[in-house]
């Protein structure tokens, strides 16, 4: 055969004169393709590049501001793309400013490892901003920022540069957050100056620790110096708060990708447009979580130092690389910024059906919380934090951050599907060559967390906002076992249970016996209020007087008897309960009051053994039951102790309602 079809190449005939190849076979032979013959080998002109470098430079399409701005004429901005970066990096400069220099440092956008090796060809402008030069050699060095980067750039700047930073199976980013793995409550502090001495809560109770504006400072130059000495530093520029009239621009400035990826998650992440609008930050967060505070310092007690400076709004973190740090502090914020606005700031789930009903959970760890407020009929708001303002309720963050111990799909569905590309999983431990996560391993800490964006939840609501809420429940797991598994409150009742903040955790003893030790915390959250907790609750009832909403105690713990002779009250009665709660039918069921906490119940829930509802039916040691609940009694007189000095309002009415809204002897 002398040609094939397409004219490329063909086989000789095999014959004495033949030529043959190897092994008497065929010998091929290419021929010239003819000029009208189609081209199947997908080759194309040689790329546009005399460099390698070139080459990687156009494999990524650079990103250009084209979003319409508002208040400016044809829709768009007047202001040049290079005027916008300069004026950005100043702001960023003047944020990372020492305060005893005249201008901050040297800044410019990029990462300072990605430097040619050879010539360009064209030339590519680099956007920085240089400040006047001050003595020091602090201002000979440029910092590199690496501004509101994505998910997937967070990702290589893991990778490559933090040691123990891993892909894991399902496509999340491991990290480690070094020797803390948990927020250091003793090590937060405080600065008490005039106004903070009068608005805050102090004193035995309160989670605020003072320190001095001075002592601040000295905290803040450290962390800036320290930041300023790195090649590079991770900037976000993010928002709390998803009610827009009421949100927060916040700025982080950070040294670890995890970190930086953390908090895009967490917070709010801007649009385009909102980015370039962003302007001067409400609130700064200085991340320098790797380097040590000096334990020399006044008011240092180690050398981890969390410090919250609300004159200056602004944050420094010091020996400790836990992100959860960052979360709780803005929390603490927000806990002070939104109550001078007339705003509630809510430690609580939120989610809401689809008719617009809107129901707020509280409760302590171990409660229920997540479990109950992450409804697959309902949308969900929020599971942490939240704001009560005149146009209803809004998520203040733009992401969760789950327990990951004992994670399973069958339990929770929702935050195992979450934890893909782009979540944060926190001090997890992994199989080192599937890289698939057991989440039952306890190795590095009980304390394992997932960072995920809110929209990573199927039924999320989006934008994270609703109309006002008309239930408000609050999570008991009483392991004493004599409170009920539902009880509606009076406003005043809510008020009390509100502060007090119970819950009721099983600890082990020295002989092994293992007795509940009962826990509260004020507001369900004391470790983060920065206001004497009566004044959120008087907003609590004052907000659900107006738009008549209704509180009920939910007990997910003990029936029957307190923990090791009772049992645990069914998830899925707890469920037939707040579906009764959600529907409107349990306002229509008849009550009786129960004895010492003066509790009214219902005589019976659909789909619940009316057995159960009465906690003292459910025992069969009567006496036992009695003195029980009269123990749990005390427990909650001695915890209210601290708040009743606390008057709300020019008379003591209020103060005095609460009271009796608690038990009676």
């Amino acid at each position: 055969m002398a040609e094939n079809g397409n004219g490329e190449f063909s086989f000789t005939k095999s014959s004495a004169g033949g030529a043959k190849g190897r092994n008497g076979l065929a010998k091929i032979q290419t021929h010239e393709k003819k000029g009208n013959g189609v081209c199947h080998d997908d080759s194309t002109p040689p790329v546009k590049a005399q460099t390698i470098d070139e080459l990687h430079s156009l494999q990524k399409k650079k990103s250009a501001p084209t979003t319409p701005i508002k208040g400016t004429q044809g829709g768009f901005s007047a202001v040049s793309e290079e005027e916008r970066q300069k004026q950005q990096l100043q702001s960023i400069s003047a944020s990372l400013a020492s305060l005893t220099r005249e201008t901050g440092p040297k800044v410019v956008k990029g990462d300072p490892a990605k430097k040619s090796e050879t010539p360009k060809v064209a030339h590519v402008a680099h956007h920085h901003f240089t400040p006047t030069l001050s003595n020091s050699d602090s201002a000979l060095k440029f910092t590199h920022i690496l501004y509101n980067l994505s998910p997937a750039e967070l990702y290589e700047q893991a990778i490559k540069y933090e040691h123990g930073s891993f892909i894991t199976s399902s496509g999340a980013l491991a990290t480690l957050s070094g020797a803390k793995t948990g927020r250091a409550p003793r090590d937060k502090r405080v600065v008490k100056d005039e106004t903070t001495e009068n608005e805050l809560w102090w004193g035995k109770g309160s989670p605020n620790i003072e320190m001095d504006e001075h002592t601040f400072l000295v905290n803040r130059e450290r962390a800036v110096d320290y930041l300023n000495s790195l090649d590079k530093v991770f900037v976000n520029d993010q928002f709390l708060n998803w009610d827009p009239e009421n949100r927060i621009k916040v700025r982080i400035v950070s040294a670890r990708a995890y970190h930086s990826l953390f908090m895009h998650n967490m917070c709010i992440r801007p649009t385009a447009e909102e980015l370039e609008n962003f302007g001067t930050p409400d609130f700064t967060i200085y991340n320098a979580g790797q380097f040590p505070c000096n334990r020399y310092t006044h008011y240092m007690t180690s050398s981890t130092s969390i410090d919250l400076n609300l004159a200056r709004r602004e944050m420094v973190i010091l020996g400790t690389q836990y992100a959860g740090e960052m979360k709780k502090g803005l929390f603490g914020v927000m806990h002070y910024l939104m109550p001078k606005r007339q705003i509630l700031s809510l430690h609580s789930g939120c989610n809401m059906g689809k008719d617009g009903d809107v129901a707020l959970f509280f409760g302590l760890s171990g409660t229920g919380k997540t479990t109950l407020s992450t409804d697959h009929n309902r949308y969900l708001i929020g599971d942490d934090e939240h704001c009560w303002s005149e146009n209803g309720v809004s998520n203040i963050e733009g992401g969760c951050y789950a327990k990951c111990i004992d994670l399973s799909r069958e339990k929770e569905p929702d935050i195992w599907n979450a934890i893909k590309f782009g979540t944060v999983l926190e001090n997890v431990v992994f199989d080192e060559h599937t890289r698939e996560v057991d989440y039952s391993d306890r190795s590095v800490t009980e304390n394992t967390r997932a960072a995920y964006p809110i929209e990573y939840i199927p039924n999320a609501k989006i934008p994270c906002v609703g109309p006002h809420p008309k239930n408000v429940i609050l999570l008991a797991c009483d392991a004493f076992g004599v409170l009920p598994p539902v009880s509606k409150l009076s406003l005043a009742q809510t008020m009390y249970h509100f502060i007090s903040g119970y819950t009721a955790l099983v600890a082990g003893t020295e002989d092994g016996i293992k007795e509940p030790q009962a826990t509260f915390s004020a507001c369900f959250g004391a470790a983060f209020i920065m206001l004497h907790p009566a004044k959120y609750a008087a907003m609590l009832a004052a907000k659900m007087q107006k738009h008549g909403a209704t509180g009920w105690l939910v007990n997910t713990g003990w029936s029957g008897g307190r923990y090791g002779t009772g049992s645990r009250i069914k998830l899925a009665y707890t469920r037939k309960i707040i579906d009764a709660i959600h529907s409107g039918s349990l306002l229509n069921a008849t009550y009786k009051k129960t004895e010492v906490f003066g509790l009214e119940i219902p005589t019976e829930v659909e789909g619940v053994p009316s057995e159960i509802l009465d906690p003292m039916n459910a025992w069969a040691d009567k006496k036992a039951y009695k003195e029980t609940l009269l123990k749990l009694g005390g427990l909650f007189k001695n915890n209210f102790e601290v708040f009743t000095n606390y008057k709300i309002g020019k008379d003591n009415k209020l103060t005095e309602e609460i009271l009796a809204a608690g038990p009676i002897f």
